[in-house]
């Protein structure tokens, strides 16, 4: 669009080319206000011709939509799953099962924030596999994780630690995922209103197993089967992730394309992406080690440990945080960096923690970050677990962190 541009010295005026024959009627009306200046327009204006920037092309406008666009809107895990099943990353029956945990994560992040006032607090007065003593939401939770999961139908194997043994779900219509968890992580928080979470996992079965509880005959071969089954090392993983249940709820996934996570908006009731694609840093300042067990352990690690103590270059130490929770421990890791340690110790030859629901979980999710897991020798992702709630120790964080601790262990 070429336009006239006055270079008077004493105005500037825009002139339209297309209003050239409307001129004078504006010079009459100029006339009317200021007869001086009129005369100095029509005597002194000179007209040049420029170019003014053309009009957005189709691509910025799109590109400037977009931006309006992420500005505003928000993209909600079930959104998300979606397009990941559209670009190939999961199929829709995988998309199903996940939708089933997010749910259950959702009921029960409504029963922990209510727990006092439904009377949900303290011990069901029973004893779990692992000899541990059971809140009354470890059991609901449990049974929450299992209703949905067999509610989608497309789970085959549930394996929990509240569970003695991995579940066959007989509602099974295809799909036949093993799905592994701890429903409710840090449930010794429960009860000060401290942080808790869920992990979980999800493995391809190598095949459908079933248990015919009419046919005593075959229980045993088929429970073998099962174990079998799900005892598969994290390398073979699908999907694994947790919730966080604190001040905000947070569902992290991985689909083996990264660390994803999703806050719960309570307005909605809907987690929306508010983490994408995290990256954890190669090191951090804070260490997590319950350093109630210090004179348990080997004095290796005690060397370490006194090294996080001294102060560093900066002149300061390490600052070492305990929450008693690992999916706490592990989402801050993942934003803030640092190293988090259950080793084993005189008391516990193996460690703390379950390999197959907890360990292999959280090391898929900070490997998939940029992270380092290892069991103080080797990586928790190549250890084939032999048993269901196989415990072991690990060291989970930062490369940086991981890598000298074990200059220390070795």
């Amino acid at each position: 669009m070429v336009q006239a541009i006055s270079t008077s010295s004493c105005c500037n005026i825009l002139f339209s080319k297309s209003h050239r024959s409307t001129f004078p009627h504006s010079l009459h009306r100029f006339n009317h206000y200021s007869p001086s200046f009129a005369h100095r327009i029509s005597t002194g204006v000179q007209r040049k011709a420029v170019e003014l920037p053309l009009p957005e092309t189709v691509t910025q406008q799109v590109q400037n939509k977009e931006q309006r666009k992420t500005q505003f809107a928000l993209e909600n895990l079930t959104s998300w799953l979606l397009k990941q099943e559209l670009a190939g990353n999961i199929d829709a029956e995988l998309t199903i099962v996940l939708s089933s945990i997010s749910l259950a994560c959702k009921q029960i992040a409504s029963l922990l924030q209510r727990s006092s006032i439904i009377n949900l607090t303290g011990g069901q007065g029973t004893i779990n596999v692992q000899g541990e003593d059971q809140k009354k939401l470890d059991v609901i939770s449990n049974e929450l994780f299992c209703n949905c999961l067999r509610s989608s139908g497309l789970t085959g194997i549930i394996a929990s630690e509240e569970e003695d043994i991995p579940v066959a779900v007989e509602e099974t219509y295809s799909g036949n995922y093993i799905v592994v968890f701890d429903p409710i992580d840090g449930s010794a928080n429960i009860d000060t209103a401290l942080t808790t979470g869920s992990i979980f996992g999800i493995y391809g079965p190598d095949e459908q197993c079933l248990i015919d509880l009419d046919d005593t005959s075959t229980l045993d071969q088929a429970r073998e089967k099962c174990i079998i089954n799900v005892c598969q090392p994290g390398r073979n993983l699908l999907v694994a992730g947790y919730c966080l249940y604190s001040s905000s709820v947070v569902f992290a996934i991985s689909l083996c394309k990264g660390v994803f996570a999703f806050t719960l908006d309570p307005t909605y009731g809907e987690f929306v992406l508010t983490h994408e694609n995290i990256k954890i840093p190669e090191s951090g300042k804070i260490y997590s080690f319950n350093e109630g067990n210090y004179d348990l352990w080997d004095d290796k690690l005690k060397n370490y440990l006194d090294h996080l103590r001294q102060p560093g270059s900066n002149g300061k130490p390490y600052s070492g945080r305990y929450i008693g929770c690992l999916v706490g421990e592990i989402h801050r890791m993942l934003l803030r960096g640092g190293i988090n340690g259950n080793p084993k110790n005189k008391n516990s030859k193996n460690g703390n923690l379950r390999l197959l629901y907890e360990c292999a979980p959280m090391s898929f999710l900070i490997e998939q970050a940029g992270g380092t897991a290892i069991d103080g020798v080797q990586r928790i992702l190549d250890i084939v677990p032999e048993q269901v709630h196989q415990r072991t120790p690990i060291f989970i964080g930062s490369p940086d962190e991981v890598q000298k601790l074990q200059k220390y262990l070795a």
